[in-house]
């Protein structure tokens, strides 16, 4: 006759392995996350949105087999790196203001993006471009390798050029190993993440775990090196003018500053030679870039684990490279705020397209979602109700800012752009004007629909506890230059 002591042991040991059975089970049905991020990537640099002439075929695999999100935004930026705000909302889940103070608080309390995936039970991979202030992926995954901290490291040579062909011919060339930046270290960045990313892969495979893999490029930033035979893949002939193309944007000294780092990459006035060249590097960078996803997606699929498993791609902002006269991300056109957003996974529609504007940060909130573990400190939304088709609202309106110079806001076809520092408001119909080049804030007949527009700006940016006072008002903008 067993005593009470060891019939209690006995229906502990069973229920402990009991419950590590069913927890086995739960592990198994979750799904795996493999996020892939750019830097400095517009929304428009897909081949497959037939907007441009560049080769990202594997990218392009993926809009095939998935649905894209055709109006993702970045919310904006507190300083001239706009990446690191932009990866700080996506690590910590906050909206932009409060985004910059929670950090810390995040890492104590648990809530950065990594350890939520931990605490639902995930295997937890980095590696690539960081960016976040205050915070180390070390501390935050399981597994991290090759970690950059910040962009790869510009040379005074590859600024205020090419002046000329002449200049180009004596000057620095993407390609050229010895002027570092993707180059440090003797393999190109892109192609290391991509080592990283297989190894990655084929370690998970063999864990029971759920994995969740934050791949992170620096592709396309500055210095924006590939190889030659990617260059030659562009002849100049092959760069078509962006159609908003100025030699200088002329509000820019007020609303980013003409010595800003990111401005100062190309000449002014801006040339084109100069737009084509730059805009040939960052074709190129792409297009290397998305050969190494290709080597990504093919690992996912030789894992034996793709059916179960969630790919994301999109990147941290968009970029203008010859845009309005503009050459970085630290402005409110679509060029810069929007980003290729696609997903690929199972039950996800293969071929779809999701037109409904989006934060590209609601992919932190869509992954916890799927992983079991939705939190309300997030402020960011789950995609998966527009994913499933259960509704096609998602945000009423997007916001956008940049430090104390530059307010924005997106809703419907009208977008409003505000800089309180040089008194002057933009309007567009985007709709009928997608390049932004038609601005209908002084035109007498679209009167009620800036008030309408300032109104929403206002409502929003109080809601979202913006630190500049929006007092936009007929009185207080100045005249339009020409």
């Amino acid at each position: 006759m067993q005593s009470p002591l060891l019939s209690k042991l006995i229906r502990l040991f069973g229920a402990l392995t009991l419950a590590s059975v069913y927890s086995a089970q739960a592990a198994a049905e979750k799904p795996n996350f493999v996020f892939i991020i750019a830097d400095d990537m517009s929304y428009e640099t897909l081949g497959a949105a037939g907007m441009l002439d560049i080769d990202t075929p594997h990218l392009d695999s993926m809009v095939e087999a998935g649905t894209s999100f055709t109006h993702a935004y970045n919310m904006g930026a507190w300083g001239g790196a706009v990446c690191a705000a932009s990866r700080t909302m996506l690590n910590n889940g906050r909206f932009l203001w409060q985004a910059q103070e929670s950090t810390k608080p995040a890492i104590e309390n648990k809530q950065m993006w990594g350890q939520r995936m931990q605490q639902a039970g995930y295997q937890t991979y980095f590696a690539g471009k960081w960016h976040v202030p205050h915070a180390t992926p070390v501390s935050l995954f399981n597994v991290t390798k090759n970690i950059r901290q910040g962009m790869p490291k510009q040379t005074p040579a590859g600024y205020n050029r090419p002046k000329s062909p002449e200049d180009y011919a004596e000057g620095w060339k993407p390609w050229e190993t010895k002027y570092g930046g993707f180059w440090e270290g003797g393999k190109h960045w892109s192609e290391v993440l991509a080592d990283d990313s297989s190894e990655f892969l084929t370690t998970a495979a063999k864990e029971d775990k759920p994995f969740f893999m934050y791949l992170a490029f620096n592709a396309p930033h500055d210095p924006r090196q590939a190889p030659k035979e990617y260059i030659d893949r562009y002849p100049l002939d092959r760069i078509k003018l962006p159609k908003n193309v100025l030699g200088q944007y002329p509000y820019a000294d007020k609303i980013c500053g003409l010595t800003l780092r990111d401005e100062k990459l190309m000449p002014y006035p801006r040339t084109e030679y100069a737009i084509k060249v730059h805009r040939q590097e960052y074709f190129a960078l792409i297009t290397h870039m998305d050969d190494q996803i290709g080597r990504i997606l093919e690992a996912v699929k030789s894992s034996g684990k793709a059916d179960n498993t969630y790919i994301v791609f999109t990147a941290d902002h968009g970029l203008a490279v010859g845009h309005h006269g503009l050459s970085g991300k630290q402005n409110m056109y679509d060029h810069s705020v929007r980003v290729p957003f696609l997903v690929v996974g199972p039950g996800v529609k293969a071929g779809a397209q999701i037109d409904t504007p989006i934060y590209l940060q609601d992919v932190t909130a869509t992954s916890i979602d799927l992983a079991g573990a939705p939190d309300e400190s997030i402020d960011f939304k789950s995609l998966m109700p527009l994913l499933r088709g259960e509704t096609t609202q998602h945000y009423d309106s997007i916001y956008g800012a940049y430090m104390n110079r530059q307010r924005m806001i997106t809703k419907g076809d009208w977008k409003l752009i505000s800089y309180p520092t040089a008194g002057v408001e933009r309007l567009f119909n985007l709709k009928k004007d997608p390049n932004e080049m038609d601005d209908l804030a002084q035109n007498p007949e679209y009167a009620s629909k800036l008030e309408e527009m300032r109104t929403a700006l206002t409502t929003l940016s109080t809601e979202l506890n913006d630190p500049l006072t929006q007092e936009s008002s007929p009185k207080r903008v100045k005249k339009r230059k020409k």
